[in-house]
């Protein structure tokens, strides 16, 4: 039914007609899908690399290197012959493994600093901050290379534990501010009175608020973690040339620029920087996602 005059019009002026509420928004709104889609092909294809490689990614083939891409070798082959269309889906698996490895040890250690930090007295508090301050002062990459060097020749493992102990820093923070607003509250004295050890508190009370804040950086080292290998390995400080990764087959950039091959750069580069940019994309829609979950409580 329509509004009368008597109601549109006052003597104070006219009356607005109320809008209805905004639904709210669900959880798929804004969502990357072909961001989503490129890194789930990706990933899959990585890690499935055994079905779709045509030749062994490690073989040096000297009659054929930096052949064009061509019926035999789908995306070319290297200044070393080996065929890339193999090497990408090998190397990535290499290169994915190593980031995710990676960021799991640096969670691992942001969660059990940040709460730490969180729950001591003021002192500890303080003297932990400032140490993280400190640490991330001083190129993350420096570091890397610096503990690199103690262990010696780098592998999987090494390569992601030296980019695991330098990406823990900035989730801490976040992680010390959650631990801090949430401390006082009645279920964690609660649990605390009742005798809950601090590992109890974390994984019950303390972990289950903080986890979305969180997510989206914890998704981003992913992404810093992959790029991080794959500038040492370009560097010729990573992984070795016989061990097959993005990274490793980017460092072969100089003799391919030398040699005019440009698939040998381009076809790697393209399938990294892809991966990079759907990381950050859905990285950023977490980080969205998360906002407008504080913002409506």
């Amino acid at each position: 039914m329509g509004l009368t005059d008597q109601e549109l019009f006052t003597p104070v002026g006219i009356r607005q007609i109320p809008e209805k509420p905004a639904g709210k928004q669900r959880w798929h709104h804004g969502f990357p899908w072909i961001s989503a889609a490129l890194m789930t092909i990706i990933v899959a294809c990585c890690m499935g690399a055994e079905l779709l490689m045509t030749k062994d990614p490690t073989f040096m083939d000297l009659q054929n290197c930096s052949v064009a891409p061509n019926a035999e070798f789908l995306f070319g082959t290297d200044t070393l012959g080996r065929d890339i269309f193999s090497g990408i889906w090998y190397g990535g698996r290499i290169s994915i493994t190593i980031g995710v490895l990676a960021t799991v040890i640096s969670t691992m250690i942001a969660v059990v600093y940040g709460a730490v930090s969180g729950v001591g007295p003021v002192w500890l508090d303080t003297l932990m901050m400032r140490f993280t301050e400190i640490f991330l002062s001083v190129p993350s990459l420096l570091i890397v290379l610096f503990l690199q060097a103690i262990w010696g020749e780098a592998n999987m493992l090494s390569l992601s534990v030296a980019i695991g102990v330098t990406g823990w820093a900035g989730i801490a923070k976040v992680i010390r501010t959650e631990v801090r607003q949430i401390r006082s509250s009645e279920y964690v004295l609660a649990s605390r009175c009742m005798g809950g050890r601090f590992f109890h508190v974390l994984r019950k009370h303390l972990a289950p608020n903080f986890l979305a804040s969180i997510m989206f950086m914890v998704i981003m080292n992913v992404r810093t973690a992959i790029s991080a290998e794959s500038t040492l390995s370009f560097m010729g400080m990573g992984l070795p040339l016989e061990i097959v990764s993005w990274g490793s087959m980017l460092s072969l950039a100089e003799k391919a620029l030398l040699t005019q091959s440009w698939w040998i750069i381009l076809i790697p580069g393209g399938f990294l920087v892809t991966l990079l940019m759907c990381i950050t994309n859905m990285g950023n829609y977490l980080r969205k996602a998360a906002n407008r979950k504080e913002s409506n409580l």
